[in-house]
């Protein structure tokens, strides 16, 4: 299977029924990989530029991600794309009006498990990259001095159609931070949404974060 379906399919499952029974230690830079600086405080179109391609620049060029090595891909992920993620807002987006009945235990707990479930996701899409593999960013249409920001990608491989990747970025007092992925019109976090309320109806904020935890 396609690195592009793979990834869509990946994004698709995630909401289905399976989900929970089935996207961020640092590892050291790999050879070869030239590291684009990232500014947090730039345009969201550079600064997503420069987050994206540091991540797919580091899965080319480290052998064993090339060979579907997951746990170190999941390495590569929590050095170049976690970072730059804002998972307390992702998570609590998620939760919806659970997140305000949950401890503070809780809330870590949750968000260190939806962490977890996204590093394996994504992992195993990014075994699908090859040297081909593109990202191109898409001309910015909101205001730059907004506080909330889209921002449009195009994925690319050969022989393969290119798939459209649109990030959510939010500006924090550090500067930007990515909360919200779309896929080809599917939000992350309204997918998740959904099985969160499903599985905290059937078994508690305590049965989400153990079903998470389970499958890492």
């Amino acid at each position: 299977m396609r690195f592009f379906s793979f990834f869509l399919h990946t994004l698709r499952r995630m909401a289905g029924p399976c989900f929970l029974g089935a996207a961020l230690g640092l590892a050291a830079a790999p050879a070869g990989a030239a590291e684009r600086p990232v500014d947090p405080l730039a345009a969201p179109n550079d600064f997503l530029e420069a987050v994206a391609n540091n991540m797919l620049d580091a899965v080319k060029a480290d052998p064993l991600a090339l060979q579907g090595d997951t746990g170190h891909i999941a390495d590569l992920v929590r050095r170049y794309a976690l970072p730059h993620v804002d998972m307390n807002k992702t998570t609590r987006l998620a939760a919806g009006r659970h997140w305000r009945q949950a401890s503070a235990a809780q809330r870590e707990a949750l968000v260190q498990a939806f962490t977890g479930t996204l590093i394996r996701t994504y992992s195993g899409a990014f075994t699908r990259v090859t040297s081909g593999t593109t990202i191109t960013l898409l001309p910015f249409r909101g205001d730059p001095k907004a506080d909330d920001a889209v921002v449009r990608t195009s994925i690319s491989q050969p022989n393969s159609p290119p798939i459209g990747v649109d990030y959510r970025l939010e500006r924090t007092d550090a500067g930007w931070k990515v909360y919200d992925l779309n896929v080809e019109g599917i939000w992350l976090i309204q997918n998740y949404r959904n099985q969160f309320a499903a599985e905290i109806g059937r078994s508690g904020i305590d049965g989400l974060i153990k079903a998470l935890n389970a499958k890492q």
